[in-house]
């Protein structure tokens, strides 16, 4: 069986350097906020190409402090309007509920399958406070069109950099392109952890200040709480073990790339649709289309292929989200309802790439 993903087999590439790590933290007796966090947060800062980096608990909880560091700073209110991206995982929509925002979804184009930039402005109204780009799938969402739209109507551009470490745009990376950037480090994620973590990175020293502070219980100084804030910090574990994967995150993209490169080349299948090739993409995800999509799942099963489905149910269309189920966002749904996600990952052979190929020209 070809695994969508094996961890055990991207984490022993690391084992020793883990365990160093590990027995570092261990011995050093403080396990939060201290140095382990402080040297990945540089370190990821520097790599982003930012000057601060907040660790926080998960992916979710990097937007949820975003938005919510931004209403403590009287720039949103609660009621005000975010647009986001039709097609994107939950987390990003529950950021904005759960500041009591309200998201305004655009589709997304159908060739880039990122949000279309020529929607975006069409969506803005006077209580539109910010845009939140999602890099779905490892690609880039920003353009210079969306950036000049955002600085034109005075709006805060977000990025959800959760599927996208070491994406490029041009010479800056994804999460150094808006004004903040929420980060996931999901052990999934091309840069992951082993458990929930997260963070925030940001050029504006006012707003780091204001999320570290949330993320610690509303507190700067010990006992003394200027804000409701809430507990979400990474661990000093969790944080020495990124610091390690982080050396070799861009030699982990480029053999994704190589994987991805060989599926834009070889699937000739015209019952499937492959994304485009996009030279900057980081592949966390590798999404191919096809009406038949719960066959061709079965079909790869069945021949040793593990695949996974990303996402089934849009958020519209869930059912913590009844009051929006009635909204028609065609291209999103019919998006979700052919996805199929294909092994594209580090751990990989060429050989299982072109076999992978052969079983997708073959399907009828």
């Amino acid at each position: 069986m070809i695994k969508y993903l094996d961890l055990k087999r991207i984490n022993d590439r690391y084992d020793m350097e883990l365990r160093q790590a590990f027995d570092e933290v261990l011995q050093s007796g403080w396990y939060l906020r201290g140095e382990a966090t402080h040297r990945f947060e540089q370190h990821y800062a520097e790599y982003i190409g930012t000057k601060y980096c907040i660790g926080c608990g998960n992916g979710l909880d990097a937007l949820t402090l975003i938005l919510r560091a931004y209403i403590e700073m009287g720039v949103m209110k609660e009621g005000d309007e975010v647009i986001v991206p039709a097609n994107t995982f939950i987390a990003t929509v529950l950021a904005i509920t759960n500041n009591h925002l309200v998201p305004v979804f655009v589709e997304p184009d159908v060739d880039s399958l990122q949000i279309d930039g020529l929607l975006v402005e069409q969506a803005i109204t006077p209580r539109t406070r910010a845009l939140m780009i999602v890099h779905l799938y490892g690609r880039c969402a920003y353009s210079e069109h969306i950036s000049n739209i955002c600085r034109r109507h005075g709006l805060k551009l977000i990025e959800d950099n959760a599927q996208a470490h070491g994406c490029t745009f041009g010479n800056r990376r994804t999460g150094g392109l808006g004004d903040a950037a929420g980060h996931s480090f999901y052990p999934g994620k091309n840069l992951g952890a082993l458990g929930d973590a997260g963070a925030v990175t940001t050029n504006d020293a006012q707003l780091a200040d204001v999320i570290r502070t949330l993320g610690n219980y509303g507190s700067e100084q010990k006992y003394v709480h200027d804000h409701i804030g809430c507990n979400s910090r990474i661990d000093d574990f969790q944080a020495a073990v990124l610091d390690v994967k982080l050396r070799y995150l861009d030699v982990a993209n480029m053999y994704r790339k190589q994987i991805a490169s060989i599926y834009i080349d070889k699937v000739k299948n015209n019952l499937i649709h492959v994304s485009s090739s996009d030279r900057d993409s980081v592949w966390h995800i590798f999404p191919i289309f096809c009406k038949r999509r719960d066959e061709l799942k079965h079909f790869l099963h069945v021949n040793g292929v593990e695949t996974q489905i990303h996402y089934p149910i849009p958020p519209h269309k869930q059912q913590c989200y009844s009051d929006m189920n009635n909204l028609s966002l065609p291209i999103t749904e019919k998006l979700c309802s052919t996805e199929l996600s294909i092994p594209c990952n580090q751990e990989m052979s060429v050989d299982d790439g072109l076999y992978i190929v052969d079983l997708l020209n073959s399907f009828s």
